[in-house]
């Protein structure tokens, strides 16, 4: 099963560069949730040939404009696409009024219903959940109210190895065998050790997003062994007071914040507009974490079983 993060911007309040506000297309199997949606996601989503009517699920951090701002336009294009299917929202208190406003005062009654969920913002909430994967938000430290999000697969089942499975198997035994059971007869007796001709489950899956926050250790419990991570990582360390005093994050913070929760692999983004060259943003984080990437547009990380 597909799950893969395909980065639409990366860059923080001002684009510079050919960088982009903040937004990010996270496919999972059918499932193609949009992160964040800053000033001109919908242009990368078609530079990068991302159908927009394919996103169901809006998950909107803050109300920073660089966060936010492509959200009615990508609204208004999903309208006159024709779409039909019903949109989930989850954003902070004021984003629906926002949104509401521009529809109103610009004459707009949508072909499809928007379905808005107000995040909470001092503790964990489960936003989504279905038989594949469920979508936790955790709260960051930003100058506003800001979330993370965290999306994670459900355990998967056993796999039966075909190799060794025994010919006259009925479907209630493939059934007992993928619960855990062993194969018995009418008596009790074990035919078939489950173990023996069982596989062990494919690895379960998370992404963990951060978005705007400073350094701050109240996170790792919720993005603990992540596979992925993307924390930002707006300055480089030698503006540490500076992020600070802005609520943001440096690149050995984010590293230091990664290699304490023990996760698998390390994006960094939202580089401020002063940085031309990002390649000292690489080097000091695999300082700290080797397994570090930069969040480049159009590039996609996919996460492997």
């Amino acid at each position: 099963m597909s799950f893969e993060l395909k980065i639409l911007g990366s860059n923080s309040a001002t684009p510079a560069y050919g960088r982009h506000h903040t937004a990010q297309l996270l496919r999972v199997k059918s499932h193609n949730f949009l992160i964040d949606c800053g000033e001109g996601t919908q242009i990368q989503l078609s530079r990068y040939k991302c159908k927009a009517l394919r996103i169901n699920h809006i998950f909107i951090s803050h109300l920073h404009g660089d966060h936010y701002l492509g959200l009615m336009g990508l609204i208004f294009t999903m309208h006159l696409l024709q779409r039909k299917d019903d949109l989930f929202i989850y954003g902070q208190k004021g984003l629906q009024e926002i949104i509401t406003t521009q529809l109103k005062y610009s004459d707009t009654s949508l072909n499809y219903k928007i379905h808005f969920h107000e995040l909470q913002n001092d503790c964990s909430e489960l936003l989504f959940e279905d038989k594949l994967l469920t979508v936790h938000s955790f709260p960051l430290n930003h100058r506003i109210a800001c979330c993370g999000f965290l999306f994670k697969e459900k355990p998967k089942p056993i796999r039966l190895n075909k190799e060794k499975l025994p010919e006259n198997i009925s479907l209630a035994q493939i059934g007992d065998l993928k619960k855990g059971l062993d194969i018995i007869d009418d008596e009790g007796n074990v035919l078939y050790k489950n173990s023996d001709i069982t596989l062990p489950p494919r690895k379960s899956r998370t992404y963990a997003y951060c978005s705007d926050t400073k350094y701050d250790e109240s996170i790792l419990p919720y993005i603990s062994d992540a596979d992925l991570l993307y924390h930002e990582a707006t300055f480089l360390e030698e503006k540490a007071i500076w992020a600070e005093k802005t609520f943001h994050s440096t690149t050995t913070q984010a590293a230091t914040i990664a290699k304490m929760a023990g996760v698998k692999h390390l994006l960094i983004g939202h580089y401020s507009a002063r940085y031309k060259d990002l390649s000292p943003f690489l080097n000091e984080a695999k300082s700290v974490f080797e397994n570090t990437s930069l969040a480049t547009e159009g590039e996609s990380t996919h996460v492997p079983e």
